[in-house]
């Protein structure tokens, strides 16, 4: 018996209206708002300039450390009493860490979003920092860095970022920094970090209905004791795509999978083809629909699946392919991709193909800027990047106007298979040979 299916066509993208965003100065620092009318949850977000970007060289992972810290109590209250206290609002405190910003949030009813603001200042300007503490979440952090390095795959992603962008850069190191980094770190790497990104104001995100809430009152409690001002931001960081091929081997004896990461340098996040990029990654690796998947998973079947796209931080990109395969099928599967991604880049995309990008990636605006939390999310991007506040009003419509030529034209500029750095994480004794034999680049040591 022989089952034929026939995929179904894109649907329409359903419409979404972006809320209106307010920005004002209060307090010392800035606040970004959006108007969410008779919703009763509220989101506040505390947005610092601190991501991972602003660790220095051989600190790697203290922001993470610190974010863990600050659970461990304030100046005022210890561990349990501050917890109960937020426990008491029916809340938690939300910490994230990028290589652009360090966020800490609350979601609330709209009536408990001031005392939710004052315990999540409490917690980032006064943190109690006991040395005691400070090394027990370290230890911790460490700990859980060395589990997950023991699996395939952060191995391989960090020797491909140090390839691409150097390990003597912060930006060519892991974002959370590796298991011998993070135990490196002392109290004070943690208490300096603070003392140099965490008292500065920074921006707070509102997400709510904006006729319950006072922004001003909010301002004045997220930005109390607060100094300093803005900080130099940086440009864009013009990495050169290096010409020529090569594949790195990071020997995993006996290992039974290859774990593949393929990458080179692309452009940062607010880049003027962005919608363009992102919509060719989207055809050639970034759906379950996309031609890598397409040609790996279901017609050669060496993987349960294989993902390549565009991300991109304030100052820097990247293109990038991750994928595991059977040891025997490394060197094939690592020719087909190579060669999906040549044809993209020469070839561009058609139009049946980016229909399906268009409506998918449209349409999943609809459902995904629907939440407060969401909401919130979104107004950090426009801050982060620097982008106007109807961005994400226009971006369904500039999403869905990308016309074949803008997306074959973005394919063809910012894709690099020449310049692909291979890495190979698996039994090196098992596939250098036919690595070799693939004349796909140079096999390194990693």
């Amino acid at each position: 018996m022989t089952l034929i299916a026939t995929r179904p066509g894109p649907g329409a993208a359903r419409a979404y209206r972006f809320p209106q965003v307010v920005r004002r100065s209060a307090a010392g620092g800035q606040v970004v708002a959006a108007h969410l009318p008779g919703q009763n949850l509220a989101v506040a977000l505390l947005l610092l300039d601190a991501g991972a970007g602003r660790e220095p060289v051989g600190k790697e992972g203290v922001g993470a450390v610190l974010a863990k810290a600050l659970e461990e109590g304030t100046a005022q209250r210890d561990a349990t009493a501050y917890a109960l206290a937020v426990e008491g609002l029916g809340t938690e405190l939300v910490t994230g860490l990028d290589w652009d910003s360090f966020q800490v949030s609350v979601q609330v009813p709209v009536d408990r979003l001031t005392a939710a603001v004052e315990l999540l200042a409490e917690a980032v300007r006064t943190p109690r920092l006991d040395p005691a503490d400070v090394r027990r979440v370290r230890d911790d952090e460490a700990t859980a860095l060395r589990m997950d390095w023991a699996n395939p795959g952060p191995r391989a992603d960090a020797v491909l970022r140090a390839d691409l962008y150097g390990a003597g850069n912060r930006w060519g190191r892991p974002m959370y920094g590796d298991p011998d980094s993070v135990a490196a770190l002392d109290v004070d790497d943690v208490t300096v970090f603070h003392s140099e990104w965490f008292i500065r104001p920074g921006t707070l995100v509102v997400a709510g209905d904006l006729d319950r809430i006072d922004l001003d009152a909010l301002a004045s409690v997220a930005f109390a004791g607060t100094a300093g001002g803005a900080v130099e931001r940086g440009a864009p960081i013009e990495v050169q795509v290096r010409p020529g091929r090569r594949i790195i081997l990071v020997d995993r004896p006996g290992s039974v999978q290859s774990t593949l990461r393929l990458g080179h340098p692309a452009p940062y996040r607010a880049h003027p083809d962005h919608v363009p990029m992102t919509l060719a990654g989207t055809v050639l690796g970034g759906a379950f629909t996309s031609r890598l998947n397409h040609l790996i998973r279901e017609v050669r079947g060496y993987t349960y699946g294989i993902r390549g796209d565009f991300g991109s931080s304030r100052r820097f990109g990247r293109f990038a392919v991750s994928s595991g395969v059977q040891t025997a099928v490394t060197a094939p599967a690592l020719v087909e991709a190579v060669g999906e991604i040549t044809r993209t880049q020469a070839g561009g995309v058609t139009e049946d193909e980016l229909a399906v990008a268009r409506s998918w990636r449209a349409g999943q605006l609809s459902v995904e800027l629907q939440s407060p939390r969401a909401i919130a999310s979104a107004l950090t991007t426009l801050v982060v990047h620097d982008l106007p506040d109807d961005y994400h009003a226009r971006l369904r419509e500039e999403l869905l106007a990308a016309d074949v030529e803008q997306v074959s034209a973005a394919a063809a500029t910012h894709l690099h298979p020449e310049a692909l750095t291979l890495v190979v994480e698996g039994d090196a004794a098992a596939i250098r040979d036919d690595l070799t034999a693939a004349g796909l680049g140079e096999v390194l040591a990693g």
